[in-house]
């Protein structure tokens, strides 16, 4: 590698798996649902996020610290002299990627990260830069149209890679590379990869033991595979058909509440209903599975089966370009505990997984389930109407399709609700980012006021039972907690605080349940407990 155009050219390469300041791949368009689009974005750094970069306070010097000499041990592991002063120097570079990286806020705005350009104005961005050369070494040299995210960043991020010596690029590249590859190289490169990246940044005092590894690695190459043997044992028929009913429900008690919104217009309403109306919910699993047939996987050769993993990954995701989107796939496996909504597809996906206790239990009483797996339900179909999910209509096009006083109400509700988890604190001085977190925070805010009143429709007029002196409204709320229960190292809740769209664990099971009245005649909450909230200050969006 002796230049710029050739070290993007191996960056570009299927399967070589380093990390670089700019990333391509292959995404849904979403002003265009029915076609694969080419996505740019910034990417580039070792340390979770530009504030690990930036910060002057609390641990981050000393974790720069700590990662400079982790790098210069792991390049002279594998071979390399002067790794202090290679290392330095590489730390430099990633601190001026983080300079150029869009604060993490501001990348959740749909509207200001679909920023659909041509190739020749890709090339203008920065005409000294290699672009064709990254377009034809990953593949996607037919690619004429790119959606970029941060656009703002693009240009800069392209100089900042032409003016940095190759000598730098390559040791880059070097650590990278090994650090990305760890888990299938020898042990002592392995040992040493995590040392700084599990127990220095996630708090985690030792690997998990070889065969959970093993098993992940497969998992990730070989997914829906392990998912179809998932499915067969874990996941009944009668569960698919339960949750089926149970989404209806959902979706029944989330029109009359739309209808009864006191800030919607009623020209935005009818829109929504629409949208309501066309939501696709998937259970469980795919109705066709994913053919490996044409994976390539050798007993003996972990880094070489990694690798070609890689490569028919990012092929098949290549060929997409070729054919329409194909609305039938999943974008995760059924063995994943979690859940999604594709504003593109405008569906809402649940995974086998996640339809286990404590979310979900078939035989389990309705107030625990619609607590649980109700909530969670009520989340997803919220996001479709969240600060950023509204940003997509019922066919999935991103457009603006609400009333301007309603987007202005309802930025004000919002904001009253960002302000709420800007004042928690999960650790001295780092308080939760009220704005980062605003799309997730909706979600649980309405999804629990939604799930709450579907829970109301399912009993069809009856009382609640009492089982063992708790109430049906208290088995609800405690349905809702329990699936939240968290544990966290310092190290990992700081990650989760500064990079994550999620609030920690904790403050999802508290945050929406003191915005809901029905929570304090449940429990008697009063003035004098911490999370009481003054009528007044209680957010209710949905």
């Amino acid at each position: 590698m002796q230049n710029h155009e050739q070290a993007i050219r191996v960056i570009a390469s299927p399967g070589i798996s380093v990390t670089s300041p700019i990333a391509m791949y292959v995404g849904l368009d979403e002003r265009n649902p029915n076609r694969y689009i080419t996505n740019m974005s910034h990417s580039g750094l070792g340390l979770p996020e530009r504030e690990y970069y930036r910060r002057t306070d609390g641990v981050f010097p000393g974790l720069r610290e700590q990662y400079v000499a982790h790098m210069g041990r792991t390049l002279e592991l594998v071979g390399q002299t002067g790794g202090a002063a290679k290392a330095a120097a590489v730390m430099a570079f990633e601190t001026q990627i983080a300079e150029r990286h869009w604060v993490r806020a501001d990348r959740r705005d749909r509207s200001r990260t679909y920023n659909l350009k041509t190739r020749a104005e890709i090339r203008a961005l920065a005409p000294s830069f290699p672009w064709d050369a990254a377009f034809e070494a990953s593949g996607l040299g037919g690619a004429q149209e790119v959606v970029i995210s941060e656009l703002s960043a693009m240009g800069p991020l392209a100089e900042l890679f032409m003016a940095t010596p190759i000598d730098t690029i390559k040791a880059y590249l070097s650590y990278h590379l090994v650090r990305n590859n760890a888990s299938v190289l020898p042990s002592n490169i392995d040992a040493e990869i995590f040392d700084f990246h599990g127990r220095v940044l996630n708090g985690q005092p030792q690997q998990r033991e070889r065969w959970k590894r093993a098993v992940a690695a497969v998992n990730g190459s070989l997914g829906e595979a392990v998912g179809q043997v998932y499915v067969q044992r874990h996941f009944p028929p009668a569960a698919k058909a339960q949750m089926l009913e149970l989404v209806e429900n959902m979706r029944t008690a989330y029109g009359q509440r739309i209808d009864a919104l006191s800030w919607m217009s009623a020209e935005t309403k009818v829109a929504a209903r629409e949208k309501l109306a066309t939501f696709r919910p998937k259970i469980g699993y795919p109705d066709r599975w994913r053919d490996y047939s044409a994976l390539e996987v050798r007993a003996g050769d972990a880094f070489g089966n990694s690798k070609r993993a890689q490569i028919f990954d990012w092929e098949e995701s290549v060929s997409r370009l070729d054919r329409p989107t194909d609305k039938d796939e999943w974008f995760m496996t059924p063995q994943t505990v979690n859940a999604y909504y594709n504003p593109v597809f405008n569906e809402i996906v649940f995974p086998a997984a996640i339809l286990q206790p404590p979310f979900f239990d078939p035989n389990a009483d309705p107030a625990v389930n619609y607590g649980g797996i109700g909530g969670v339900i009520g989340h997803e179909m919220g996001h479709g109407f969240d600060d950023q999910g509204a940003k997509s209509d019922a066919q999935g096009v991103l457009r603006d399709w609400w009333n301007a006083e309603d987007v202005r109400r309802f930025e004000e509700v919002t904001g009253r609700l960002a302000d709420q988890y800007s004042a928690f604190e999960p650790l001295p001085g780092l308080p939760i980012n009220g704005r980062l977190t605003l799309g997730e925070n909706i979600g649980d805010n309405g999804g629990l006021q939604v799930a709450y009143h579907a829970y109301a429709i399912s009993r069809g007029g009856r009382e609640a039972q009492v089982i063992d002196g708790v109430t049906g409204d208290q088995r609800f709320f405690l349905g809702w907690a329990q699936v939240w229960r968290t544990l966290f190292r310092e190290e990992a809740l700081r990650n989760q605080v500064l990079n994550g769209p999620h609030s920690p664990g904790m403050y999802r099971a508290n945050g929406p349940v003191r915005n809901m009245d029905a929570w304090y005649a449940a429990f008697d909450v009063t003035a004098e407990d911490d999370l009481y909230l003054p009528p007044d200050q209680r957010v209710t969006i949905w």
